[in-house]
């Protein structure tokens, strides 16, 4: 294979916390500094959450707007993407940092369970998420947890609610959500070329179910995240040291599959994104 892979690192997160791994960026100095050495290793864009100072996840828009202006600044050409994610607001307060206008978005388009509660995103908020990333000429990234998704990120891009073409990320390993199960994860991609031939996809695994999500989705083709919101270890004895270290492992795979790594004009190109 010649495609190169998009490497996507999730640095933060909303629930890993020091307790967790003492690597885990919470302030904004910490996270630039993290996805600095995660950029300089091979990721090229950015999953970013902000915290409160008591390591709590917030949606404040200053404190994205502080993020978005060190990665700027110590990581250029890097593909930055703001979470819109549920864990952190609620309602409208979610889009809240989008008239930043970073480069993405992630965007949830129907709800699911999660291990203690629902992961709601009703459709009227999924409608203002969109037309407001439409507004600010934001690209979303749709977080598919379950196949239904795929169906309505492909409905509302026919719709021209999305910006095309589309980019989905399949995620497994959730507990109570879609397990990383490959037979699924196959039919994942087979009807994601099927609705939208020409869409890009990216695969990410929780816990455990990191490295073999970015295995699956590197020798399939695809594009993959890692990083420490989605797993905090290498391996079941040893904490990951960095989100760098993350990212070398996954670099590590595409030189297994002989996939180069995108570089940050390459994946501004693949995604249809105009240079920074």
């Amino acid at each position: 294979m010649s495609n190169p892979c998009i490497i996507c690192v999730a640095i933060t997160g909303s629930l890993p916390r020091k307790e967790n791994n003492p690597a885990v960026p919470i302030t904004i100095e910490e996270q630039v500094e993290s996805t600095q050495a995660a950029f300089e290793a091979g990721a090229t864009i950015a999953h970013c959450h902000v915290r409160n100072d008591d390591q709590t996840p917030s949606s404040d828009p200053e404190k994205f707007g502080r993020l978005l202006e060190g990665l700027n600044k110590h990581c250029p050409g890097m593909i930055i993407q703001l979470s819109t994610g549920g864990r952190s607001g609620a309602g409208e307060e979610r889009g809240g940092m989008l008239p930043l206008k970073p480069d993405m978005a992630s965007l949830s388009v129907g709800s699911n369970n999660f291990p203690n509660r629902v992961y709601e995103n009703p459709p009227k908020l999924v409608d203002w998420l969109a037309d407001e990333m439409l507004k600010y000429d934001i690209k979303p990234e749709i977080e598919a947890f379950d196949l239904s998704h795929i169906h309505q990120a492909v409905a509302l891009s026919k719709q021209d609610k999305l910006k095309s073409p589309l980019y989905v990320q399949f995620v497994m390993g959730v507990q109570n959500a879609m397990p990383a199960d490959k037979p699924t994860f196959d039919f994942y991609i087979e009807t994601l070329k099927r609705l939208a031939p020409d869409a890009q996809w990216c695969g990410a695994g929780i816990g455990p179910n990191q490295y073999l999500l970015n295995e699956w989705s590197i020798a399939a083709g695809g594009h993959t995240r890692t990083g420490l919101e989605d797993n905090v270890r290498l391996d079941r004895d040893s904490l990951a040291p960095s989100n760098a270290a993350l990212v070398e492992r996954t670099v590590a795979l595409c030189e297994k599959y002989e996939r180069p790594v995108a570089t940050w004009q390459q994946a501004r190109e693949i995604l249809g994104l105009g240079a920074r």
